[in-house]
């Protein structure tokens, strides 16, 4: 990498006026910090694109997906699997490539931009007094500029679109949300106690029962709808451009007013990948007979590990095809979120995905640097004690696989990284202390509502 001196020094500069910034509690207005942040990743942008340095799967993956839609192909079977999600990125690809643009900045120009409009998204997440501080951190958080204008990685699509569905569901008010309110649960133990089994079913699903009341439509029934779909619509965006932001479904729906709403979520966030995928024929020149095809590549994740966390020490630092600890680790995942979600059901739905986030990163078998991103806007508009550590300790570690590792042959690079991603392990623990522990239950109390409103399929959430 040509430019990592200057890159680093922009990166370290932008750091340490954040952390200063915090410190002395500066509040610029919200335009200085989308300012400083277009500043700084355009001028990151520029220095990328002429480096004689490019990220391999952003020439050899990214590149011949975009090529595919302007030649009227499958950007998933063009590419040979090198772009295994929905399309509608390499649908972006192949309009800038159409205007003309050098790939070096068409490429990265979708993540900037993606990342830019991040910066008020951030502001709007956080709320309250210090939304402008939050807007000012993440728009100079390195990891952001890292991935969006040297890799040009699509984390930030998926996350523009993500927070953007939290901004929506959650709507107008205070920022400072209850998660669930009602325990449903116990309310039906207590019904099966006092009157059995077969007495307390109609009172939950029967009509005029719980299930009931809460689907009945209220008086904002409308706007809530409307609210439901619109946020479901954001998040469907989301996982067309990347499969991992599933994640957040269970926050944005704890955001939402009341059970109808969040039926209308989750359809929207269902039908808009959909959608994309049974248009292929239509926009990407997909026959009908190869859409199996693409779903199976899609689909296809293979278990390499040895990039990050506890993996690499079972691989000498090196990627490796390991099935067994890809499973294990794959079932460690779905084990602790569901754990997280118990522990902060009653938290703020923000502080609840950013545990999910968080523990996701603790435990996965396989991770790219560019994963770190996932929990940056929620943890910067959030943030817990450890935020600041966690935050600077992975910027430094991508940093250092960014700036330093590409100053290597590929001799070099390899004998770095058995180091580097053994060393990462030391960030674990850090993760788990800026998890938000001491943000469990919503300091914020829910405004009274009757049953019908509160109830959900697992709880409510009324606000």
């Amino acid at each position: 990498m040509d430019y990592a001196v200057l890159t680093g020094i922009v990166l370290v500069a932008g750091v340490v006026f954040a952390v200063v910034a915090q410190w002395r509690d500066w509040r610029p207005p919200l335009a200085v910090a989308i300012l400083v942040g277009v500043a700084v990743r355009l001028l990151i942008m520029y220095t990328s694109a002429i480096d004689s340095w490019q990220p391999v799967d952003f020439v050899e993956s990214f590149k011949p997906a975009g090529e595919a839609v302007l030649r009227g192909q499958d950007p998933v079977l063009a590419s040979e699997g090198g772009w295994h999600f929905l399309p509608t990125i390499p649908y972006v690809y192949g309009i800038l490539l159409w205007l003309g643009i050098p790939w070096e900045y068409a490429g990265r120009l979708v993540t900037v931009v993606a990342d830019i409009a991040l910066i008020p998204l951030v502001a709007k997440l956080a709320g309250g007094p210090k939304a402008s501080l939050r807007a000012l951190q993440y728009a100079l958080n390195p990891l952001a500029v890292l991935i969006a204008s040297v890799h040009g990685q699509v984390e930030p699509v998926a996350l523009v679109f993500g927070v953007a569905a939290f901004v929506v569901a959650r709507g107008p008010g205070d920022p400072e949300r209850p998660g669930l309110v009602t325990d449903v649960v116990a309310k039906v133990r207590a019904g099966v106690a006092a009157y059995g089994v077969r007495a307390s079913v109609p009172r939950v699903i029967g009509r005029g029962g719980m299930l009931h009341r809460a689907l009945l439509p209220g008086p904002d029934d409308r706007a809530h709808l409307k609210r439901g779909l619109l946020a479901g619509a954001l998040m469907g965006l989301a996982l067309c451009a990347k499969s991992w932001p599933i994640w957040l479904i269970p926050g944005f729906l704890l955001l939402l007013p009341n059970l109808r709403s969040r039926i209308a979520a989750l359809f929207t966030t269902g039908l808009v990948p959909i959608f994309f995928l049974v248009t292929l024929p239509i926009f990407a020149g997909t026959s009908i007979k190869q859409l199996p095809a693409v779903i199976d590549t899609i689909r296809d994740i293979r278990p390499i590990v040895g990039e990050w966390g506890w993996t690499p020490w079972f691989t000498e630092g090196s990627w490796d095809l390991r099935p067994e600890l890809a499973s294990f680790g794959t079932n460690l995942i779905y084990a602790c979120v569901v754990l997280v979600i118990l522990w902060w059901r009653r938290a703020d739905p923000i502080d609840m995905t950013t545990a999910i986030l968080l523990i996701f990163m603790v435990v996965t078998p396989r991770l790219g640097a560019q994963y770190l991103l996932w929990f940056m806007p929620f943890l910067v508009a959030r943030p817990t004690r450890f935020a600041w550590p966690a935050i600077i300790g992975c910027c430094v570690w991508a940093g250092y696989g960014y700036l330093v590792m590409t100053q290597f042959d590929v001799n070099g690079w390899w004998l770095q990284h058995s180091y580097w991603s053994r060393a990462s392990i030391v960030l674990l623990p850090i993760l788990l202390l800026a998890m938000p522990w001491g943000r469990h239950i919503a300091a914020a109390p829910a405004p009274k509502a009757s049953l019908s409103r509160q109830v959900t399929g697992i709880g409510a959430a009324t606000r």
